[in-house]
């Protein structure tokens, strides 16, 4: 945990005014991005629709694209989209946001080293902390999907999908998405 004078907290995070970017609080620190993409939305629309037919004839859940999950005092992060099942979803929201990790968290990569990082190292982190199962990592330049699964407390890089291949997940055994749908913009 960080500690120092300018530490923020989840009220600092929420009195944050909207001005059109995404903050996320991180072990006390803000870090703030642009909206997303245009391309980084549509791959969002298509992991909704790919998702929704799996739902469709398997309700064990609910997708939800931009929740603000509250960790604790000190990390609020908004991930691009999660997976939750019936189960777990009662549990998990609080108000506007959630505060138990759901099943599986999916970030797409947004331009540039610095937000490249934080997403591959801390909110990985983060989120392996937390107990999020599985964590998808998606490189819409490389057009590439990375597969992380929760072991020991470590999010561990399990498989990672191309275009040409068909996604599968560790969390949902019968789960079978079509790489190139999702990239299909």
């Amino acid at each position: 945990m960080k500690t120092s004078e300018l530490t923020m907290t989840i009220e600092d995070w929420k009195a944050i005014p909207e001005d059109g970017n995404r903050y996320e609080l991180i072990e006390g620190e803000i870090f703030g991005s642009r909206a997303p993409s245009l391309i980084h939305q549509l791959v969002i629309t298509n992991l909704i629709a790919e998702f929704s037919v799996y739902l469709r004839n398997n309700p064990i859940g609910i997708v939800v694209t931009g929740p603000g999950m509250v960790f604790d005092e000190f990390n609020g992060v908004i991930p691009d989209l999660i997976f939750t099942t019936k189960q777990r979803r009662g549990a998990i929201a609080a108000g506007e946001r959630l505060i138990v990790p759901p099943e599986i968290v999916i970030e797409i990569l947004s331009p540039g080293s610095t937000n490249e990082s934080r997403d591959r190292k801390t909110k990985r982190q983060l989120y392996a902390r937390f107990g999020v199962q599985e964590y998808w990592i998606i490189d819409t330049e490389m057009k590439t999907i990375e597969l992380y699964f929760l072991r020991n407390g470590i999010l561990e890089l399990e498989v990672t999908f191309s275009e040409s291949d068909q996604i599968t997940s560790m969390v949902l055994s019968d789960l079978r998405l079509d790489a190139k749908e999702i990239f299909n913009f």
